[in-house]
């Protein structure tokens, strides 16, 4: 049996323990008492903007505090990410963002190293790309803009949302699997990409279907094939990339991410309470609007499925000799 002395240390180390957790634990149950600072790496007006505002604003009702989007684009997303990665870990800033942070942490190698900083929290959903040129371009189809680009190796321009963000990466993985050339011009964002695409000035983008979709509606784009392995509800008539280059697929997502150390209890609050907010009828039914099927769930199967992205751009980015100037 133990001693007087020993029960009494058991005791005090309990009390000592449950002492030091208690500041985060009770920091946690009021979270959040002021305003969350919500960082998007990318220019206003590209997918992740979008959808970042639409979730902060329901996170703002729900937790009775705003939810402020900042808008910190440059490098393919690093200098946004970075500022979420360098942020105290209290859950007052968060980083909502798209599947163009595993590409681009593949293809910068940061030094903050944003796939082991910035934790994932939850996932909104996933959306595919769109393979969209302007109207002035002769091909009709991905089979025609494809031996296109064969017969004009090097003369053809695409758009992306910056070197090493997910276009950029979409797209050379279609140029690698159809052994074709096409030159990239390299914008802050796929909002800024869709200024010159819209003018003609860089006619061809792999980019997101929600600032897209619009423009394809009124003519003044076309779209010739979707990135995912099956044809998209809110596009029934646009091919798969797949059917032109079988084994091609790619799904954009999109979640948020707190910074490495963040309290449990306030990524799980946050987590919950995105998984809430992506049940709600008129959430489920705008995002379905823009194309985008919720799909929520836990931060570990977000985790896995950004790990399992970054394996596949570090790929890409060895085999087509990828690098940031």
């Amino acid at each position: 049996m133990k001693s007087t002395t020993q029960k009494l240390t058991t005791v005090c180390a309990a009390v000592t323990v449950a002492a030091a957790l208690y500041p985060t634990l009770a920091a946690a149950q009021a979270y959040p008492t002021k305003t969350v600072r919500v960082i998007v790496p990318f220019a206003p007006g590209g997918g992740s903007d979008i959808t970042a505002r639409q979730v902060s604003a329901k996170l703002s009702e729900m937790f009775k505090q705003q939810y402020i989007v900042d808008n910190r684009a440059g490098a393919g997303g690093i200098v946004g990410m970075e500022m979420a990665a360098k942020s105290p870990a209290d859950g007052y800033t968060i980083l909502m963002v798209s599947g163009s942070f595993s590409a681009s942490a593949a293809t910068h190698r940061p030094a903050f190293d944003p796939i082991n900083t910035l934790p994932g929290v939850a996932e909104f959903g996933i959306t595919p790309f769109i393979l969209t040129v302007h109207p002035s371009m002769p091909a009709k189809t991905a089979k025609e803009l494809i031996a296109l680009a064969k017969a004009k190796p090097g003369d053809l321009t695409y758009g992306t949302s910056g070197v090493g963000g997910l276009t950029h990466m979409a797209t050379e993985l279609m140029l690698s699997m159809t052994g074709t050339t096409m030159v990239g011009v390299h914008y802050k964002s796929t909002g800024a990409a869709m200024t010159d695409l819209l003018a003609g000035q860089a006619p061809i983008i792999v980019g997101s279907l929600l600032p897209i979709v619009p423009h394809v509606a009124t003519g003044k784009l076309r779209a010739l094939a979707v990135t995912t392995e099956k044809r998209w509800y809110s596009l029934p008539n646009v091919p798969t990339l797949g059917d032109t280059i079988p084994g091609y697929a790619v799904e954009l997502w999109f979640g948020t991410m707190a910074p490495r150390g963040t309290p449990q209890p306030i990524v799980d609050a946050l987590n919950s309470a995105i998984n809430k907010i992506l049940q709600d009828p008129d959430m489920k039914k705008n995002l379905e609007q823009q194309g985008m099927t919720p799909t929520g769930g836990t931060p570990q199967k977000f985790n896995e499925r950004i790990q399992r992205e970054y394996q596949r751009w570090s790929t890409v980015v060895k085999e087509r000799g990828i690098k940031v100037q």
